[in-house]
Parts: C-alpha cells; structure tokens; sequence
C-alpha cells in the first residue's frame, strides 16, 4: 500500500516551510498542486526537483483515480494547496476521502495555516473557534448561514476577496451586531496588515480604500449578555414573521418549511407557533 502525505506549504513567506514537509517533498514520487506554478516557485526555492501534477476543483474527480492506482503501486504523494494547510477552503477532501477508505495510511505534515495565524495576532480569545471559511454569495444563504452563530460565544474565521471585505464586513454587522473585528491582509507577505475595530468602523474604512491581497476575518464572538438580548430579540421577531406569513394567507406548513429553509427554527417549533398564529392548538 502507499502513502498520501497532507503538506502543508507556506501561506506567504518561503521560509516558512517545516525540513519535514521538504524531505517530504524531495521524497516522494509524485506531487499533486492545486496550481502547479505557485508550488514550482516553492520546489525552485528549495532545489526539489519534482515536477508538481495538477489537482484542483476541476479535475479531482479524474485525478483521484489516476492517484488511487499510484498508491496501489506502493508509491509515496504529497498534496499540497496554493497555501497554508490543504482542504482548507481548498481541494483535495475527495482524494483524502478515497485514499483512507481503500487502506492506504493518509500522514498529515503539519505547518503554516492563514486560520491559526489570524487567530492567533487577532487579540480575541482563540481557545476555541469556528471555521466558516468564504461565506455564500447570495444574501439569504449568506444571513441563513450568520444566523446560525449569532449567539454564539467563540469568534468566527473567514476567508474572503479583497473586493468584496467591505461588503461582508457590512453584512456580518446587520446579522451579528457591531462586534470587534480583526481584518488580517496578505499575511507573512511583504504587504502583510493587520487591523482591528469594529464592523461598522472597517466596513466604512474597506469601502473607502478596497484593501489587496488575501484576507482572512476573525470576528468577535457573542457576549453572554449580547446573546441573551440578540435571542429575545430574534424571537420576538420570528413570532411577528409568523404572524405576517399567516395574515397573507400562508399555510402552518409553509410558513415551518420558509423558517427551517433559513436555519432560524426547527420546523416542528415553527409550525406549533404557526398554528397557534392562526387560532389552532
């Protein structure tokens, strides 16, 4: 049986690479890149000879085959994403998947992470977090997904583009409140910025000057009170959207299948309130 070694690559710096995940590198008979070109910079820089193949979102329902068979053969991989540590936001979980199921062993080679490193210069409390990664496009997936968390008490990691910070900024603030905020750019690189404030604040200051490079979020998360106050709030609010659906007319059913569409209530629970909006038991 073969190996598939998870190496995780610099998110920035070169000289942010363990002398594991080189040997590693150096070692093995075949390297899967999510772009071949970043991860050629990184083999150049260190002398590797390898020649990186290609895997990314595109191709890595054909490429697992090709990889699987590989690793029947005996052979050592080594995956790797553009940056930081692979299946963060990245692909490569199929392959992953795959390869333990079929019994081959599946070694991480632990280092650089965009995640741990926000988290760790953001000055909010890191014991604990959730990894929310690029937020949805759309605005009623995207608040659905936000709603979620809203009261709870471990800050929030996410990736987005330079374009689109203040936007998200704006929208964590109307479905979260105006938390603290620590916006990380370009991080280990030359540029590298890391600023702090709240939502609101760096929402207005990103409109303004759009900021470059890559971006990681780490928002506060809910105080004890301010999720106490947000869930009172939020269920007077449900209880008056209820009560708007039923006057239009709207069926129990429909109205529990809108609310658990959106996450904010389980089904069973909006439709005893539904029913209890319409005069039922």
């Amino acid at each position: 049986m073969g190996t598939l070694y998870v190496v995780a690559t610099p998110i920035g710096n070169l000289e942010d690479v363990t002398l594991r995940a080189l040997r590693v590198l150096r070692e093995a008979d075949c390297v899967l890149a999510e772009d071949t070109r970043r991860t050629r910079i990184l083999l150049e820089r260190h002398a590797i000879p390898a020649r990186p193949v290609s895997l990314h979102a595109h191709n890595e329902a054909a490429r697992t085959a090709e990889v699987l068979s590989k690793l029947t053969g005996g052979a050592s991989v080594a995956l790797v994403s553009d940056a930081g540590t692979p299946l963060v936001s990245d692909p490569g979980e199929r392959l992953v998947a795959a390869a333990a199921a079929a019994g081959h062993a599946v070694v991480p080679v632990p280092g650089p992470s965009a995640v741990l490193a926000a988290l760790s210069v953001s000055g909010l409390p890191a014991s604990a977090f959730t990894m929310l990664g690029f937020l949805p496009r759309r605005a009623s997936a995207r608040a659905a997904l936000l709603c979620r968390f809203r009261t709870a008490p471990e800050p929030l990691v996410l990736f987005e583009a330079p374009g689109r910070v203040a936007a998200t900024l704006a929208a964590l603030r109307a479905s979260l409140g105006d938390r603290s905020v620590c916006v990380a750019r370009e991080l280990t690189k030359l540029h590298e910025e890391i600023v702090r404030g709240p939502l609101s604040v760096l929402a207005q200051r990103f409109a303004a000057a759009p900021p470059r490079g890559e971006v990681t979020l780490v928002v506060a998360g809910a105080s004890g009170a301010d999720a106490r106050d947000d869930a009172s709030q939020d269920d007077a609010a449900l209880d008056r959207l209820i009560s708007e659906r039923v006057a239009e007319g709207r069926s129990a059913r429909d109205v529990a299948a809108e609310l658990a569409g959106t996450g904010r209530m389980r089904k069973r629970e909006a439709y005893a309130r539904a029913l209890r909006a319409r005069g039922g038991s």
